[in-house]
């Protein structure tokens, strides 16, 4: 399954961001109208491409909003491990030093997206 519209998936990243704030991925599907059943692995492999693109554009990490309900606020590990394979990331998918890249990267994205017209 894929994101049918990644243009509202974007926007509702943006609103999140823009309002310092973090959204799960199952509010990400339902505010973005992913539909059906494999709706949070394509909210995930939207994520990892919006991943992918930011860090090539030298961006913040826009998927950084997105948060598992059950990590205490923390991506899944899927997030490290993508931003390890990228090498902007070396610890582990928990732990401080995970919430500290985590909120590095939040801390980024909710500023930039404070400054965007």
């Amino acid at each position: 399954m894929r994101v049918t519209d990644p243009t509202r998936f974007e926007t509702v990243l943006g609103t999140v961001a823009r309002a310092g704030r973090t959204i799960t991925y199952l509010d990400l599907a339902v505010r973005a109208c992913v539909r059906g059943p494999g709706r949070i692995a394509a909210v995930t492999l939207e994520l990892e491409r919006l991943i992918r693109q930011d860090h090539a554009a030298g961006r913040p990490l826009r998927a950084a909003v997105a948060v598992s309900k059950v990590r205490g606020g923390l991506p899944a590990p899927g997030f490290f491990d993508l931003c390890r394979g990228l090498g902007i990331y070396a610890g582990p998918d928990e732990g401080p030093e995970a919430a500290v890249f985590h909120a590095v990267e939040l801390r980024r994205i909710h500023d930039a997206s404070r400054r965007e017209p």
